[in-house]
């Protein structure tokens, strides 16, 4: 389908320092495996999957804009890596304010050893995990279609390819500040702050510094976002600098995980040898990312704002940890104390590995009134004992608010989901697409979009995983 109402990406009038055209390569054979109607809806695209197949599988099309594949550097497991960019990420163009990227449309100029493909084992990942986000509330880029084709990659197996197309208001990452402070070029830093602060941030410009607003605000979203994460147990697995998005999404879903058995040192990616991105570890590397951002940015800035700016990132996100976490415990008033009952649940848990998702869902189902026995949710522990003596402590502190157990309940239930993107969850529609059965993804993506909702008919997708997901292993492979 020719797209001309397309608008051009708002990066070409940056001009060629910042992104070269690149003509997409169209994979070969291509099916629309998932079509996003809910999404392609609020967009107002006209037509159907099939009406869009050739555009989004790398056609290019004669009357449409250049799409562009933009720079970027960054710092990769704490070592700087130099110069990035979209190695198979093309931005197509721009509609009701946000911007069409494909992922796996073919070589750019910053592909480096790459083949600018994507497999259909990630995409398929990255395709509902981005949904579920969606439906988490968690600022998140969006997935608008998945198109397969019988087309061989090879990563150390060969594999089938596949294109996602993203959506996102902006995919600006830390990267792209850090490449042109990197190099020097201090004028091109101020031309993408400008953009991105016309664009994005248009209330920065009534600062004193519009930059260190700037700075101050991509903090604050960032300490939001990363709350959220912890909040659900989600682990991104890779947090590089260049995986960081200005805006506060969830952005490049490659090995990601949510917690199964919690274990506040989880590693989602087995490539990540010496955890770096555990669960545990991801507030600080938010930080840390941050500042990396901050040292970008220090030729706009005053060095002592900067430096308050990033000490304030602490306290943002415990207040943000402690909101989300007041609402998974139904707590609607905040005690000194509550950081202690929260830390010895935490203990509880991670000695039994209780189940995260599982264990927050039947929490709302506690009971307040003493003596209760709460023996659902006692049967997660292992250390029953133990259970007990903190139970008798959440009981009498739920006791101290003004609420029946009724009124916390339902109100628990929409903060604590009954489904999440679980590994094995993502595997077995993995395993029907390879065999050309692509109904497993429409489904998950339909309980996923409503994952606070009890969905009765899908229970299943609900309860803990199988003995044969301890084995799955997610990498940087893709």
């Amino acid at each position: 389908m020719n797209t001309p109402f397309l608008h051009p990406p708002g990066w070409a009038a940056l001009g060629e320092a910042f992104s070269q055209a690149v003509v997409p390569t169209p994979l070969r054979e291509p099916v629309m495996a998932v079509w996003n109607r809910a999404l392609a809806d609020e967009l107002a695209l006209p037509g159907t999957g099939e009406d869009w197949l050739a555009r989004l599988s790398g056609t290019p099309m004669p009357s449409a804009s250049p799409a562009l594949a933009t720079v970027y550097s960054g710092h990769q497991f704490g070592i700087w890596a130099g110069q990035l960019g979209d190695g198979r990420a093309l931005l197509l163009g721009e509609v009701a304010g946000q911007e069409i990227q494909l992922k796996g449309a073919g070589l750019t100029p910053y592909s480096r050893m790459g083949d600018g493909r994507a497999v259909l084992r990630s995409s398929i990942r990255e395709y509902l995990c981005s949904e579920a986000m969606q439906g988490l509330g968690i600022p998140t880029t969006r997935a608008l279609a998945l198109v397969a084709s019988p087309e061989t990659v090879w990563r150390e197996t060969p594999e089938t390819a596949a294109v996602v197309t993203r959506v996102a208001p902006s995919f600006l990452r830390f990267g792209h500040f850090e490449h042109f402070f990197h190099r020097g070029e201090h004028a091109q830093l101020r031309q993408l702050a400008d953009y991105a602060i016309t664009r994005y941030f248009p209330h920065c410009r009534e600062s004193t510094n519009p930059y260190q607003a700037l700075l101050d605000e991509v903090i604050e979203r960032t300490a939001d976002l990363i709350a959220d994460w912890q909040a659900v147990g989600f682990c991104h697995g890779v947090m590089n600098s260049d995986n960081m998005s200005l805006l506060g999404l969830t952005l490049d879903y490659g090995p990601f995980g949510f917690l199964d058995g919690f274990d506040a040192g989880h590693i989602c990616n087995h490539s990540d040898h010496q955890g770096r991105y555990s669960y545990a570890n991801q507030p600080e590397i938010g930080l840390w990312n941050l500042h990396c951002l901050a040292q970008a940015l220090l030729p706009l800035l005053d060095r002592d704002a900067a430096v308050a700016a990033l000490r304030r990132y602490q306290p943002q996100f415990e207040a943000a940890l402690g909101e989300r976490f007041r609402a998974k415990l139904g707590l609607l008033t905040e005690r000194e104390d509550d950081w202690a009952l929260l830390t010895t649940l935490f203990d509880l848990m991670q000695a039994g590995r209780t189940d995260w998702t599982i264990f927050w869902r039947q929490l709302g189902g506690f009971c307040s009134q003493p003596g209760a026995a709460n023996t659902a949710l006692r049967d997660l522990f292992v250390d029953r004992d133990g259970f007990d003596a903190w139970a008798l402590r959440y009981g009498e502190r739920l006791r101290t608010e003004n609420r029946t157990d009724a009124e916390r309940a339902q109100a628990m239930n929409r903060s604590n989901p009954k489904f999440v993107l679980r590994n094995h969850l993502a595997e077995q529609a993995i395993r029907l697409a390879k065999e050309g059965d692509y109904s497993e993804i429409a489904r998950l993506q339909h309980v996923l979009a409503a994952p606070f909702d009890e969905h009765p008919d899908h229970a299943a997708l609900a309860a803990l995983p199988p003995d044969w997901a301890q084995t799955l292993s997610v990498s940087c492979s893709s």
